[in-house]
């Protein structure tokens, strides 16, 4: 039987505590296989690295593909705190990805059912499984009170 959803979404909560804590937009990503074995997890790097696609999910994927060796990472989950952005979800349809879980929705710049729904759109070639909400609120408290102790820095 396959972990609850909650026990990866936790494991991406980890991970965008862990963003926050160096200065990085608190997002968190895992993905794991069909026996949900983890395969890559991680989170947003774009301000470390000077990389804008430094994403939790992109760079989960990039983890991912090298791991298994196959940039096609079918029949997996991923698990994200924020709802991904149009150039996430590109990437993620592009791999293939089965099923994406996230926590908090993102009205500003989500791509996966509150701007965009590119998981659903049926002029691609891989339609993804979306499902969202899975600790919210969690995932939303992370993010808020980041941007609250940056706006207080300023």
């Amino acid at each position: 039987m396959a972990p609850p959803h909650e026990h990866f979404m936790q494991m991406a909560i980890d991970q965008a505590v862990a963003a926050g804590q160096m200065g990085e937009v608190p997002v968190g990503a895992v993905i794991v296989d069909a026996d949900s074995r983890v395969l890559a997890k991680d989170h947003n790097r774009s301000i470390s690295s000077c990389d804008p696609s430094a994403h939790a999910e992109i760079n989960v994927l990039r983890s991912a593909a090298h791991r298994i060796k196959n940039y096609r990472l079918l029949s997996t989950t991923l698990y994200v705190s924020i709802e991904p952005c149009a150039m996430c979800m590109g990437a993620i349809v592009h791999a293939r990805v089965k099923t994406v879980v996230f926590g908090a929705a993102d009205p500003k710049w989500g791509a996966a059912g509150s701007l965009y729904h590119l998981g659903h759109d049926p002029r691609l070639n891989h339609q993804v499984e979306i499902i969202q909400g899975i600790c919210a609120h969690r995932c939303r408290l992370v993010i808020q009170e980041f941007f609250r102790e940056q706006r207080k820095a300023n």
